[in-house]
């Protein structure tokens, strides 16, 4: 079956396919975007992809983001195996399902969850918490039976993050999709796999910014853009967004931003400027970049006795941090958070409804929309600093 469907006959060309019954599917042959190696560009190759397994599904994908933790794989800063099909920000249609699903049917729309949600783990069953046992952070590349869905050229093709969208097929656990409305734009809300509710999450999750409070965002990518939506949402006076880039501002503004500043306009401490602007009244810091040393400096900025500062960017690996107790004993708070501290199968649905409300625009954070066949392009763009974030359609 050669996948040469458009997103607009994709419903009448896959008719058939969509009456299937668990168990009926069969081998696809289709396109995807397969890393052979660390430092190679993106290979469009034909592969395999088999049927969904028990508790499985296969999803034909409408559209994907590219985001910065794709090319982490690309560079060797975060770990996988290799060959692998990257992607993790998506829309899709349910093609097939195994045994046992229960939660989605052939032809519904979907996200692809990179953070899966069992709903019997501790995590999954702790309302605070959403770091599912079933989450691949380790790079194993493999569903839960332990092997692959994916063949190319005789070998085996590694999964990424429990997702895998840089192809026209991708098969997931139930566990890592989410059903959501069928009016909901693909091209648009395939950001709430990823960037955006890592961001919007954050703020409103678990950094929990108070109405009225200022707020510091550092870092103005897809995601710290994200994060000024989320603290604008829940009602911050005053939000400030920092990057030595100023190219970054005036899209930083418009998201909801108060004011910008670039640390090189000052040969004082960030901590120090923040603190003169403020009259020493930071309530929230974001650190949205991912360097150890922002991570010290949002901390730092925040109040030392009420500010709260949370970890959003991805840290390096293998790499350890060092910092100066004081900052904490005196009463801050720093957290973490994975996907903004989301419930991902209970909150995509949820905020995937409230764009189609309108009560947030992912345009704002679209800059890019390329055929598939041009992702390199895509990661060009994103490398180059031109990108907020590339969609990809098929």
């Amino acid at each position: 079956m050669k996948c040469l469907v458009t997103r607009h006959t994709l419903r009448e060309t896959l008719g058939t396919v969509f009456q299937r019954m668990p168990g009926e599917a069969g081998v696809i042959k289709c396109k995807a975007a397969v890393l052979w190696d660390q430092k190679k560009p993106f290979s469009i190759e034909e592969i395999e992809v088999a049927p969904p397994k028990t508790k499985e599904v296969r999803i034909k994908i409408l559209a994907t983001g590219i985001c910065r933790t794709d090319d982490h794989v690309i560079k060797g800063t975060m770990v996988s195996k290799f060959p692998v099909i990257v992607g993790h920000e998506a829309t899709g249609i349910v093609e097939s399902i195994g045994e046992g699903v229960t939660t989605v049917k052939p032809g519904d729309k979907v996200i692809p969850l990179f953070l899966p949600q069992c709903r019997e783990c501790n995590a999954c069953r702790n309302p605070d918490g959403n770091l599912c046992i079933r989450s691949d952070i380790t790079g194993l590349g493999v569903l839960a039976d332990g092997t692959t869905r994916f063949t190319c050229k005789g070998k085996p093709v590694y999964h990424f993050m429990n997702t895998s969208t840089f192809t026209e097929y991708t098969v997931v656990d139930e566990s890592s999709v989410a059903k959501i409305d069928d009016t909901a734009p693909p091209e648009k809300v395939c950001l709430i796999g990823c960037g955006f509710s890592t961001g919007y999450g954050a703020a409103v999750k678990t950094g929990k910014v108070k109405p009225g409070s200022t707020c510091v965002v550092f870092g103005l990518g897809g995601v710290g853009l994200s994060v000024i939506m989320g603290c604008k949402s829940a009602g911050a006076s005053r939000i400030i967004g920092i990057d030595l880039n100023k190219d970054k501002f005036e899209k930083a503004m418009a998201v909801g931003a108060t004011e910008c500043i670039s640390p090189k306009d000052s040969t004082k401490p960030i901590s120090e400027v923040l603190s003169e602007m403020t009259g020493n009244n930071v309530g929230y810091t974001f650190e949205v970049i991912g360097r150890l040393d922002t991570m010290i400096d949002a901390l730092a900025s925040c109040h030392m006795n009420y500010g709260t500062s949370v970890v959003v960017g991805a840290p390096p690996s293998a790499k350890m941090l060092t910092y100066d107790p004081m900052l904490l004993f005196t009463g801050r708070t720093w957290k973490g958070c994975v996907f903004g501290g989301l419930k991902s199968r209970d909150d995509v649905p949820k905020l995937v409804t409230e764009f189609l409300a309108k009560k947030f625009d992912l345009d704002q954070l679209i800059t890019h929309v390329l055929p598939f066949k041009q992702i390199n392009e895509g990661f060009e763009l994103l490398n180059s600093g031109q990108s907020i974030r590339t969609v990809l359609t098929f």
